[in-house]
């Protein structure tokens, strides 16, 4: 039998997280054995176990990671090993009552690490697998390099036919400490003992760092996947280390793991159950059926066509292939169904001789009325081309090509392609987000119809004569990976990029050196205040914005609501000012739906 292997079959599975950081939690330190508390302390370790399984897991692994004599040498526990993996398991058992499976952890052996040490390294770990044997299976944690993966293979030849998984730890810095994949699997290849039932990667160095590793592993196994990145390493912003883990980001990196063909996903170290509740919650319901993994089909050659040119697909993509100054005004459609404030304020930019309205699509994961009737209904009521956003929030790969190709045959030709913001910064944050690509994927979806071919290599009546616009955070907290993601984007087909609203044009510039080379037009995002408290909800609520103490310190000098709107207007007209020789044009929001005060900041 082999549970495991059935499981993942059925549909992606949800492993546990971090034990380790859970028995921490519960103050008791490092100068311990955490694998002995499972004799101990047994209520602890029963108690970590209940935890993640309230949280959803399907899977407990067992409180044994270091649980072979050389590690419980340390601690003077060599003589214990037995008895606490066989410890480990019961409680894990226990907890799991029928309804999770338990895997028997084991972790690498410790030093020292020698092809010379491999006899001992394999009776080591032949002694700690036979004491888990009333586990579903084994799964090595951490391999880090390819002694520690051959100790584990030579192992696993005096259990034939029990289930195992590998997973292994890569550095995300280098390889200097550690084995790559391809050393990895080249190992694996050559073995000639039973085939694991899964491989995985674990630890690493969070989940962006993984995301990395599982779209190259997926091309190089036919194996099931199980993916458990730990929380990261903290980053340095302003003085303070900042943990960028929370549980929304993790189940945002987990859409992507699924998406890629991820077979199973949990966590690693400082992964705890409320990441775990968050991971079940938001993508177990989406993946009953069957395990995601997006389309990889390429159309033959002599199936793309050839795209429209820029200039040919709408009159902004005119102006941006003949390099003329963009005029954009921002109107976030209503939450009801009333669109006559709307058609005013488009029509009234059309007179002011703006190019486009740009129109969000959910903006702050909030319910309105849909944007692209919104879009249809402006270009026929008012003649003014509109700049429609494309979310991946809300909306299966099947209804975001619908969309698009609402948008080709409805003639809305510019499109702002955005991941969105996830659920829980709106009005419904029990709602769940659908993520089944970010915004580099539907760039090259949409790419693709632009040359009549669509996502799963059908070929399109005509190709679509979509201009594609991408967004850019140059205040980004991390910018390293804003400044990939946006290289990615344009790789991906993106004709123009526009910035979250700049009040620091500092930022701005800097990250305009960084992708100067990319030859895309970038549009600047202005956003005129309209009151000190209009300022302070940009500058701690919004991700993306930073406004600098100084603009505070101007908005905080008006003493009226009147002076405080006109203070706001002129420092939006500054900004502009200050980027117009760096940039292709501006995007002005109209704050609150006030289109007059946009156009007071384009005048």
């Amino acid at each position: 039998m082999n549970p495991l292997k059935e499981k993942l079959a059925e549909s992606l599975v949800i492993f546990d997280g971090a034990i380790g950081t859970e028995i921490y939690r519960r103050n008791f330190f490092i100068n311990a054995s955490f694998e002995q508390l499972s004799i101990t302390n047994p209520d602890v370790i029963l108690d970590i176990h209940n935890e993640y399984l309230k949280a959803g897991a399907e899977v407990l692994t067992t409180n044994t990671f270091n649980a072979n004599a050389r590690r419980l040498s340390h601690f003077g526990l060599a003589d214990q090993t037995e008895a606490i993996n066989r410890a480990g398991v019961e409680l894990a058992r226990r907890a799991a009552d029928g309804r999770a499976l338990v895997a028997g952890s084991v972790g690498p052996v410790g030093e020292p690490e020698s092809p010379a040490d491999t006899a001992s390294r394999v009776e080591l770990l032949i002694e700690q697998i036979g004491a888990l044997s009333e586990a579903d299976f084994i799964i090595f944690e951490s391999l880090r390099t390819t002694i520690d993966l051959g100790g584990a293979l030579e192992a696993m030849k005096s259990f034939r036919g029990r289930p195992y998984v590998l997973s292994f730890a890569i550095d995300p810095q280098s390889r200097c400490h550690g084995n790559s994949l391809d050393e990895f699997l080249k190992l694996l290849a050559c073995y000639p003992g039973d085939a694991p039932t899964a491989i995985g990667l674990n630890c690493g160095g969070g989940p962006e760092s993984t995301l990395i590793e599982l779209e190259e592993l997926v091309g190089k196994t036919n194996l099931p996947i199980i993916v458990q990145p730990n929380a990261g390493v903290p980053k340095g912003i302003d003085g303070r280390m900042i943990y960028m883990t929370s549980a929304e980001y993790f189940s945002t990196y987990a859409k992507r793991y699924a998406s890629l063909g991820a077979a199973a996903i949990g966590g690693c170290c400082g992964i705890t159950p409320a990441h775990i509740e968050e991971l079940a919650r938001t993508i177990k319901p989406l993946m009953r059926a069957e395990k995601r993994r997006i389309p990889t089909v390429e159309a033959v050659k002599e199936d793309l066509a050839e795209p429209v040119p820029l200039k040919e697909r709408s009159a902004l993509g005119a102006k941006l292939a003949a390099g003329e100054w963009i005029k954009l005004v921002e109107i976030t459609p209503p939450r009801g169904f009333d669109l006559s404030k709307t058609i005013a304020g488009a029509r009234r930019c059309r007179e002011a001789g703006i190019d486009a309205v740009n129109l969000p699509d959910g903006p702050r994961a909030s319910a309105r009325i849909s944007p692209l009737v919104t879009a249809i209904t402006l270009q026929r009521e008012t003649g003014i081309e509109t700049v429609l956003h494309c979310c991946c929030r809300d909306r299966s790969l099947i209804g975001l090509q619908a969309e698009l190709l609402g948008c080709a045959g409805a003639g809305i030709n510019n499109v702002l392609f955005i991941t969105g913001d996830p659920p829980k910064l709106g009005d419904y944050p029990f709602s769940s987000g659908v993520f089944d690509v970010d915004s580099i994927g539907l760039v090259k979806i949409q790419a693709r119809m632009n040359r009549g071919v669509d996502l799963g290599g059908q070929a399109l009546n005509a190709v679509t004569r979509c201009v594609i616009g991408v967004g850019a955070d140059p205040n980004a907290i991390d910018l390293e990976r804003e400044y990939r993601r946006t290289c990615e984007k344009v790789e991906a087909g993106a004709d123009f990029i526009i910035t979250q609203p700049v009040f620091a044009e500092v930022s701005l510039f800097s990250f305009l050196d960084r992708i100067a080379h990319l030859n895309v037009p970038v549009i600047a995002g202005i956003w005129p205040l309209t009151s000190l408290r209009n300022a302070e909800f940009m500058r701690t609520e919004v991700p993306g914005v930073v406004v600098p103490d100084s603009i505070m310190e101007r908005m905080a000098a008006a003493e009226t609501r009147e002076a405080q709107r006109e203070t706001g207007i002129a420092i939006a007209r500054e900004s502009a000012a200050a980027v117009r020789d760096r940039v292709a044009g501006i995007q002005v929001s109209a704050p609150f739906g006030n289109v007059e005060t946009a156009l007071r900041v384009h005048a």
